[in-house]
């Protein structure tokens, strides 16, 4: 029989979290803190975790950054989410070149599959249409040269 979440320990919680997908040291510290844990007794635990390798950010951050290159995101965009997520930066940034190299992401490639899927093969016809390409990948988090290239792969596409 299973305890009820109000009788588990923060240990408890925590591998019980642990156990279904990676987490942040920030984003664990939240959920055990919003169970009513004390403060202090989630930091000394979360410590616990992270020298047992229970816990890692580093972990977190790769498992996090690959689950965002299949949905066809940027790297602007996962760095800021992983910032938000109180991933030390520079962490994310390590992850995210060891990303880079692993799966041989090319931002390019990737900038323009997620431009096809969005609007189909053709050109941006006007101004106002390639602007809003643009807001698109910016908001997806390619950064400036990735959706220049994206464009224009599009447009020779065509041709």
């Amino acid at each position: 029989m299973r305890k009820a979440r109000t009788e588990m320990s923060p240990r408890e919680q925590a591998v019980e979290l642990l156990a279904r997908r990676e987490y942040g040291r920030q984003e664990l510290t939240t959920r055990l803190l919003s169970r009513g844990h004390e403060h202090d007794e989630v930091e000394a635990l979360l410590d616990e975790l992270a020298e047992q390798g229970l816990q890692s950010d580093r972990r977190f951050a790769e498992s996090f950054l690959r689950g965002r290159v299949l949905r066809g995101q940027g790297p602007v965009k996962m760095l800021a989410e992983l910032g938000q997520r109180g991933v030390d930066r520079e962490l994310a940034r390590d992850a995210l070149r060891e990303i880079e190299q692993e799966e041989s992401v090319d931002w390019y490639q990737l900038a323009t599959e997620a431009l096809q899927r969005r609007f189909g093969r053709g050109p941006a016809g006007d101004p106002k249409e390639r602007a809003r390409r643009e807001r698109f990948l910016a908001g997806r988090g390619f950064d400036f040269d990735h959706v220049r290239e994206a464009l224009r792969a599009m447009s020779e596409a065509d041709t």
